[in-house]
């Protein structure tokens, strides 16, 4: 499998005479990983700007922090400071550039931010004349698998900056088109494929390397449940932040493990979900939510990636801990992603839908997948923008 990146750098005389800027953060390495800000140089491209994305070119920063200007032998300029307005970047800063580059790895969620940070880059090109160049990676869980629902008006945010399925399904150089053709950025786009991947394989499945693209996405089994325990957030419960297994450890301090990890066990199995294991665990949380608390909870093991459903996985989970203690269980309520209504997880979501369901009782194996069978328009608009 090579990257766009290094299909790129075969040939990269398109670059010649053009000033580059450059959107990346460290999953933009060759095989060798070795990275864009040194190999493009080394090529003969005049990088003259870098972008950084949520968590930073360095990928240092916790979720939902503020990035400074970072040290760096080319300037930098964050696309995620201490407002919404800071996600866009200054048409000044693309108005003297004649190629945007973006070369990052994305994980195949929809609340993971990188994809809404391509299209708000495309918005902007779009009124500058700048070119995006997209350098393609694979979709690190397939290409081929789709889940859960789109997200509704009312309800964008950050991590539901387009209608897009919770797990898409689609590479960062299908969505820059998706943007294009289908939401209407009417910025040039030119998106150097990838080569060697086959849709239906995860990225342990080719040669292609695994740099962790935030602090709490170590490893690709963390990124194939995360889009089921993403979801986690909108409620108070920690979803393993400040552990060495974010996202694998959920709970809270009042949670008792054992009824806890009995009760995801049931609802797994009510709702038909396969592919995990619920182990009872406590665990102390460095930073986040319950810092220094010790929090009964359960650790979730991947045992069959190809059988789990992920999204249906995070709505069990939530659905176990309200049973579990309905009196401590809550919401989250506070700001989220610079917006504070609606809450959190309908903003996740892309709707009330989820939260009103689980308020309401209904069985998650009953609603999560009738969203499967309800957004044939998405499947169709998607369809168009593949490109493997």
């Amino acid at each position: 499998m090579r990257s766009g990146l290094e299909v790129l750098l075969d040939d990269p005389s398109s670059l010649k005479g053009a000033r580059v800027g450059l959107c990346c953060n460290p999953t933009a390495v060759d095989a060798k990983y070795r990275h864009a800000t040194d190999l493009l140089p080394a090529a003969g491209v005049d990088l003259v700007r870098l972008f950084g994305p949520e968590h930073g070119v360095a990928a240092t920063a916790q979720d939902m922090i503020g990035v400074d200007e970072e040290k760096e032998v080319v300037p930098v300029v964050s696309l995620y400071g201490d407002s919404e307005a800071s996600l866009r970047p200054d048409p000044a800063t693309l108005e003297d550039l004649d190629v945007l580059l973006f070369d990052i790895q994305d994980i195949g969620s929809r609340y993971y931010t990188y994809q809404a940070t391509l299209g708000f880059m495309m918005e902007v090109a779009a009124t500058t004349e700048t070119k995006v160049v997209v350098l393609d990676r694979p979709n690190p869980l397939d290409g081929v698998s789709v889940e859960g629902n789109v997200v509704l008006k009312g309800f964008e945010s950050f991590v539901s900056a387009y209608p897009l399925a919770n797990r898409h399904g689609m590479t960062m150089g299908e969505l820059g088109l998706y943007f294009q053709k289908e939401r209407g950025v009417e910025c040039a786009l030119e998106v150097v494929r990838c080569t060697g991947w086959r849709r239906d394989q995860y990225i342990d499945e080719t040669d292609a390397p695994w740099v962790l693209p935030s602090p709490n996405m170590p490893t690709l089994e963390t990124a194939i449940i995360y889009p089921g325990l993403c979801l986690i957030e909108g409620t108070n419960l920690s979803e393993g932040r400040g552990t060495t297994r974010p996202f694998h450890m959920v709970g809270a301090p009042w949670l008792d493990p054992r009824k806890f990890a009995a009760l995801c066990q049931k609802g797994a199995q009510d709702a038909g979900l396969e592919g995990v294991a619920f182990r009872a665990a406590s665990f102390l949380p460095q930073f986040q939510k319950h810092a220094g608390q010790l929090c009964g909870g359960v650790e979730i093991h991947l045992t069959n990636r190809h059988a789990l459903h992920a999204l249906l996985l995070g709505w069990v989970i939530i659905e176990a801990a309200r049973r579990c203690d309905p009196k401590n269980f809550a919401w989250r309520t506070e700001t989220y992603e610079f917006i504070d209504n609606p809450i959190a997880i309908d903003l996740l979501c892309g709707s009330a839908g989820g939260r009103l369901a689980i308020e309401a009782g209904l069985p998650p194996g009953d609603w999560v997948r009738a969203w499967d069978t309800q957004r044939s328009d998405w499947d169709e608009a998607r369809e168009r923008c593949l490109l493997y």
